[in-house]
């Protein structure tokens, strides 16, 4: 694990973003953890959330014109890496994002901020049934741009319906990586060299052993 992961994974559990236990999914499955990004609600949890989205995007060494936020969750998550990306990594990246209604007056349009050009990233907070990613995919392929990976917080690696989780079928159908800030492995690799958390890592490894990819 990076030191990036490690100070982003310590603070999330500071902050109860990431918390162990016993918690039932929309899927109905009985999970030992949850993530919650809207905890991130305010400007110095944003930034370190930003910080890490950054980090995650500079390590990857994926090249890219434009940050896009898909709306509404993922506005302020492109602003806020911009931002951060900018003063932090000294890397100026423009970025935009997508309005649920065409604007009829003034500018008019659907997307707001700079044009979508070149190489996209898209940037959300997790990847469920991929529909958000759908559209994102369709509205930079109508601008004649070309999405170049989805960046998102946390992925469960699990199963979905089927026996591939929801990160993979979107690398599948639309050929784009997917970069992720923590990962289920990374979860448990923390909890390996957590001290007192055998119970915990326990349950961590029965979750991936059901319903893992």
């Amino acid at each position: 694990m990076l030191e990036y992961q490690r100070d982003f994974l310590n603070f999330a559990t500071e902050i109860g973003a990431l918390k162990f236990g016993e918690f039932t999914l929309k899927s109905g499955r009985k999970s030992p953890y949850f993530f919650n990004a809207g905890l991130f609600d305010t400007g110095s949890r944003l930034a370190r959330l930003a910080r890490a989205y950054g980090h995650c995007i500079q390590a990857s060494g994926i090249e890219f014109d434009v940050l896009y936020g898909p709306a509404y969750k993922g506005i302020p998550l492109a602003a806020a890496t911009s931002v951060a990306l900018a003063t932090e990594l000294g890397r100026e990246t423009p970025y935009a994002f997508n309005r649920k209604e065409a604007k009829d007056h003034g500018e008019g349009g659907l997307i707001v901020g700079t044009p979508l050009a070149g190489r996209i990233l898209v940037i959300d907070d997790v990847i469920t049934a991929g529909t958000s990613v759908r559209e994102s995919v369709e509205i930079i392929r109508a601008a004649g741009a070309t999405p170049a990976a989805v960046v998102i917080a946390l992925d469960r690696q699990e199963r979905g319906q089927g026996k591939r989780s929801a990160v993979e079928e979107v690398t599948e159908i639309f050929g784009i990586p997917v970069l992720s800030i923590l990962t289920l492995a990374d979860l448990i690799a923390y909890l390996e060299v957590s001290p007192d958390e055998e119970h915990r890592l326990q349950t961590m490894r029965d979750y991936r052993q059901l319903y893992g990819v």
